[in-house]
């Protein structure tokens, strides 16, 4: 067994499948791309951040960068839909396109709505705006919902959140369409007005759930903008002495208007290890707003100006039509609205314009005519309004104006003339951000910020603070007194936490409240949170009786938290404490085990003085323990029993120690209440039947657009004449009948029909038309494919002759090579008893004889005998294949002329690829076994071109006489001298292999270059293939840089010396 720390755990395979299962789902996760969302009045912006496409913008269906906030339902020509039916949907700019036919299933500029209460202002002034809207109360809630009259009873009501879950699904099925097939959605960072309350963010929390996304974080439309800002720029380092940037963010849209102050900032912060970093920070300081000031204010003023023209219209006070009359029709206000809008938008750029409406209201036209000046006469009211964020923001953030840098203007609204003009006046035109988008800056810096919290992205590092803008407080009875206590101020950063103490010896609670803007000046403190203990008191009597708590020194404390995401308050831990006597315990489990091996306390346990090692030390304690027990045992008796009272005595000492103790506790949402599970799974089941519903609607529309489709060509196929030549006569007249038929249906009724009788009528029509189209195209393409095939017969059929000749000239030459090689053996044997004979000299023999018998043992290499490429049995399987193919084609060609035009093909075209397949196969094996013929025949010549290692020189033992008779040789043989010089530079020179590993360390990888070394060559050389050869005159001590310019100049001039034309260069040096 391993020995203790080093076992290993053995796992189950339940647990290594749960591990395999975790690291998918991780690597999954990691894989998925995130969202950005700009969540508008008006209008919805989304961006999309994955690998490989860094913050795109998510296009509509109409390939728009911003999709119109509305959703439609539209009415079936049946009346009320039957339980368990739901209608089509459209969004975007398709929903508007709905307006003026049905106003009262167009739903658009749902996020004012999202959060508040039936009787709200906000509620009351969306319905005078949308007269044909059904709103009221949601039942057993505070919230809003919408009413349809297209559905059944039970199913009319549709909340905010559900309606605006539609939206965001849309939103993220353009998303998945961006990112490819196989990318899940789900993370997203959505954007909200800096004066968005608890339950305006609750609202939203729960549509983004609905829609299947998971919320990352809620940032404020300020900070985001502020976000993209600085991700293309780098800000003083307030660390090392620089100043700060301070920007004000003006964001004007559709619905409200706000401003944010923010402080820009470079930052040096601790890094892994002992290294520092610097970061980008972006910092809330203090945010203003307006919540009805934006584009549609602008609107309404138009359209009241517009509505007071009509009514001032001699045909309109004849036929009694008021201004309430006219806003309170659905259809008339719609196409108002609509117009006011782009009277507004061109009045921006342009002078004056006009606009004109055919039987606005009861047959009663409108010319209705504004100029520029007329506009800000009307809107001037407004325009003041314009200065009240940035004061309220400034005030907040405690700076003046004269400190901002700059302002960086959003929103489509700041387009306006006067509204521009407005804040040029305070800062200058200067200091206005002209580099910003304008639009989607909002978007793209929520998007960043997804990337930065998903754990896929590696991104710019740029920290950020924002506000929740509020003050939030608690509110709590104790001693019978009523308890007001604030917690946060409306500079408190989202992510802060507060432990709140209370001095409670039981069961307590209290309610956190936020401190909303009433009427006037009035503060309105709306419930948001309920806390009540749970074991507060069973808690307290254990501390007390085993801790021995003093029951004046109890406190209780609950930590409070903004929370990081949404910025919504939430309790996060609650607990006790106490201060209680602990009687000090000697020594310890520690002590506990020296002890018990002789070790001594800690006391006993002294340090080692120096120059004393630790068996001097030992001794000198054991002398010592031994002169003191010489010592009388009364004053040992006496001094032992003094130490011990004294060590009781300090161990009796008591001790103040604190003790604390987690309570139990529980939570209820207040304001907007929480979901109960039954009724948010009820909402799911109806967002999931809608999208089934869909999908099977644009199924069905697909087959009906398949079958009229098909309608139209098969009428061309009646005037095809090969068509007409494949079918017979009664074919073609029962499917011209059909095909009338057929389309007289799809007008009358294919447009309600079922996807299965659509299917059904496109299978009737498909089952005539396509095995006349199948002989159709067997009889022209027969031709063509029968000559093919007859190209493969007799390509194979040229095969054969080749493989006899090959077979026949193997077996010659094997023949002849044996004979060959019989004459060789005789010779050699004839040789090698010669050499015996003649050897007379016995001291000869034993001086020569090793290596002799050396020569002697080693045999002639013998060659293989040739082998051929085929064999018999190849040929007869070609032959066979040859045979069978030809006999299938004469019979299958007589079968075929035996039929008419009209009878099917008694072969297809398909037959025929398989036949020749077949031939085909049987040249590829031929094909293959020569090219291992080959390459066998290759390898074998490679291993008789490799040299031979030469064997070393042995020593003997050489007499006088023949010493003296080999100096008289060298006297009288220069040329032995000049050979064994020639040898002596053999060995010198460089092998092909070394020249080749040479030239790949100088870089050199063209395979055409090969160096071969020799002593002297002329200036013409060929290779072993007969190309010519270039010489590299080269000397002894060339050097690598040599060499290299030898050859470069001989790639680049050699070919040409050799060819005038340029062609036949040198392939080898």
């Amino acid at each position: 067994m391993a020995p203790p720390g080093r076992r290993r755990l053995e796992l189950s395979p339940a647990a290594i499948l749960l591990g395999l299962v975790f690291l998918f789902s991780s690597t999954a996760s990691a894989a998925s791309a995130v969202l950005g969302v700009d969540l508008g009045t008006e209008y919805i912006k989304a961006a999309l951040v994955k690998p490989g496409i860094p913050l795109e913008i998510v296009l509509t269906k109409d390939s728009k960068r911003k999709e119109l906030s509305a959703v439609a339902f539209k009415p079936s020509k049946g009346g009320v839909l039957a339980a368990g039916s739901y209608p089509e949907r459209f969004y975007g700019s398709d929903a508007a396109a709905l307006t003026a036919r049905f106003p009262g299933d167009v739903y658009p500029n749902l996020k004012s709505l999202l959060g508040v209460s039936s009787d709200s202002d906000v509620t009351k002034l969306y319905t005078e705006r949308y007269p044909a809207l059904d709103v009221t109360a949601t039942e057993g809630r505070k919230t809003v919902s919408l009413n349809s009259g297209i559905f059944a009873e039970g199913e009319k009501s549709f909340s905010v959140e559900e309606l605006l879950a539609m939206e965001l699904k849309n939103v993220r099925e353009n998303a998945k369409a961006l990112a490819g097939k196989g990318v899940d959605i789900q993370d997203v960072v959505f954007t909200v007005p800096p004066f968005y309350t608890v339950a305006e963010r609750r609202a939203l929390d729960v549509a983004a759930r609905l829609a299947g996304m998971k919320v990352l974080s809620v940032v404020s439309d300020g900070l985001a903008v502020g976000i993209n800002y600085a991700t293309s720029r780098t800000f003083p380092v307030v660390t090392d002495g620089g100043k700060p940037e301070i920007n004000l963010v003006f964001d004007m849209g559709a619905g409200s208007t706000s401003a944010t102050v923010l402080k820009f900032q470079g930052k040096q912060v601790k890094d892994v290890g002992r290294f520092n970093k610097t970061v980008q920070e972006v910092q809330v300081l203090g945010t203003g707003w307006d919540r009805t000031l934006g584009g549609d204010s602008l609107n309404a003023i138009v359209l009241d100006d517009m509505v007071s023209t009509f009514t001032a219209q001699p045909a309109a006070k004849s036929a009694s039509l008021t201004a309430a009359k006219v806003k309170g029709h659905g259809r008339t206000a719609a196409k108002l609205w609509k117009e006011a809008e782009k009277v507004r938008q061109v009045l921006s750029a342009n002078t004056q314009t006009s606009a004109f409406f055919e039987g606005l209201h009861e047959e009663v036209d409108l010319r209705y005519k504004l100029t520029r000046s007329k506009y800000e006469e009307l809107t001037a009211d407004i325009a003041t309004r314009v200065d009240g964020p940035i004061n309220q923001a400034l005030e907040a953030a405690g700076i003046k104006l004269s400190e901002i840098d700059s302002i960086i203007v959003h929103g489509g609204a700041t387009r306006t003339p006067f509204v521009q003009s407005r804040l040029e006046s305070l800062v200058g035109k200067a200091k206005i951000r002209a580099n910003v988008n304008s639009d989607e800056a909002a978007v793209f810096g929520a998007a960043f910020k997804a990337a930065g919290l998903s754990p896929s992205f590696r991104v710019k590092e740029i920290r950020d603070v924002d506000l929740q803008g509020y003050a939030h407080g608690i509110q709590y009875q104790f001693n019978l007194k009523n308890r007001d206590q604030k917690i946060f101020t409306p500079n408190s950063k989202l992510g802060a936490t507060k432990d709140l103490p209370f001095q409670m010896m039981g069961e307590f609670e209290f309610t956190v409240y936020q401190a909303l803007p009433g009427a006037g000046s009035d503060v309105v403190k709306e419930p948001i949170l309920y806390f009540k203990s749970g074991n507060l008191t069973r808690a307290v009597t254990k501390m007390i009786d085993t801790d021995g708590c003093d029951r004046e020194s109890f406190n209780n404390y609950v930590q409070v938290r903004l929370s990081p995401i949404t910025g919504v308050p939430e309790i996060s831990s609650a607990w006790v404490t106490c201060e209680g006597e602990e009687e000090a315990k000697g020594g310890g489990i520690v002590d506990g085990v020296k002890n018990l091996f002789g070790m001594g306390g800690k006391k006993d346990q002294e340090p080692l003085k120096e120059s004393e090692s630790a068996s001097e030390s030992a001794s000198t304690s054991k002398s010592a323990k031994g002169s003191k027990a010489s010592k009388s045992s009364k004053s040992a008796k006496s001094s032992a029993s003094t130490s011990e009272s004294a060590e009781a005595s300090e161990a009796a000492k008591p001790k103040k120690t604190q003790f604390k103790s987690a309570i139990t506790y529980d939570v209820t949402q207040q304001g907007y209440e929480k979901h109960p599970r039954k009724e948010f799974k009820r909402m799911q089941d109806r967002l999931a039947a809608f999208d089934t519903s869909d999908r099977a609607r644009r199924a069905r529309e697909e087959t009906l657009n398949t079958l009229e489709a098909f309608t139209y060509r098969a009428r061309d196929y009646l005037e095809d004449e090969s068509f007409i030549s494949a079918a017979t006569k009664a074919t073609w007249t029962s499917l011209s009948e059909k095909l009338s038929a057929a389309s007289e249906w799809i007008y009358e009724s294919g447009s309600d029909a079922t996807e299965d009788v659509l299917k059904s009528k496109l299978k009737e029509l498909k089952d005539i038309v396509d095995p006349i189209l199948k002989r159709k195209d067997e009889t022209t393409n027969r031709p063509d494919a029968i000559k093919q095939f007859q190209e493969s017969i007799d390509g194979l059929k040229s095969v054969v002759p080749m493989m006899k000749e090959n077979i026949e000239n193997a077996a010659a030459a094997s023949s002849s090579k044996s004979a060959e090689d019989a004459s060789k053996s005789s010779a050699a044997s004839t040789s090698s008893s010669d050499a015996a004979s003649s050897s007379a000299d016995p001291l000869a023999d034993l001086e020569e004889g090793e290596s002799a018998s050396e020569s002697v043992a080693e045999p002639a290499p013998t060659e293989a005998p040739v082998a051929s490429i085929y064999s018999d049995e190849d040929v007869k399987f070609v032959e066979d294949a040859l045979k069978t193919a030809e006999k299938w084609l004469e019979d299958s060609q007589t079968k075929q002329k035996k039929l008419k035009a009209t009878d099917d093909p008694a072969f297809t075209v398909k037959d025929l690829k398989d036949q020749s397949k077949k031939l085909n196969d049987a040249v590829e094996n031929m094909m293959i076994k020569k090219f291992r013929y080959v390459q066998q025949e290759q390898q074998q010549q490679q291993q008789q071109q490799k040299p031979k290692p030469k064997s070393k020189p042995k020593k003997k033992a050489a007499n006088k006489k023949s010493s003296k008779k080999d100096k008289a040789d060298s006297k009288d043989s220069p040329a032995d001298s000049d050979s064994a010089t020639t040898a002596e530079t053999k060995k010198k020179r460089p092998s092909d292999a070394e020249l080749a590993a040479a030239l790949k360390k100088a870089g050199i990888k063209d395979d055409r270059i090969k160096l071969k070394a020799s002593d002297s060559l002329p200036d013409e050389v060929a290779g072993e293939d007969g190309r010519p050869l270039t010489k590299l005159d080269l000397a002894e001590d060339a050097s690598e840089a040599d060499i290299l310019a030898a050859i470069e100049r001989a790639m680049g001039t050699g070919g040409k010396e050799k060819d005038g034309n340029g062609e036949g260069g040198h392939d080898e040096l």
